[in-house]
């Protein structure tokens, strides 16, 4: 998963008019690491259908609060630059929530990209 460290970067990674998830964490998130060892296998499983790229809300900025980022981890997804759907909480995530949320994502997108 790319690592997004600044807003410029993120602004870039948005703009795509492929799926991309922006997943929101932190080093210090303990809800965050408990997703860390099934992650890699999350992003491989949807890479045709879309890009995760991870955002440290640290090294941001402003950007959790410009966008509403309650709690974290969150995923939110864009596509062209627009915020198409989110999962935004600070409760620990599931695989299943994620790979459920990665589905509708992907749902979402396709209405709008047909």
């Amino acid at each position: 998963m790319q690592k997004i460290t600044s807003q410029a970067e993120f602004q870039v990674a948005i703009q795509s008019p492929r799926l991309t998830v922006a997943v929101f964490k932190a080093d210090w998130c303990s809800d965050c690491k408990f997703m860390d060892p099934f992650m890699p296998d999350v992003e491989t499983k949807f890479s045709n259908d879309l890009t995760l790229v991870e955002v440290d809300v640290d090294q941001v900025g402003d950007l959790s609060q410009e966008l509403n980022i309650l709690g974290i981890p969150s995923f939110v997804a864009f596509s062209d630059g627009r915020e198409l759907v989110r999962l935004v909480n600070k409760l620990r995530k599931s695989r299943e929530e994620i790979e459920g949320f990665l589905n509708t994502a992907l749902d979402v997108y396709r209405t709008i990209h047909k």
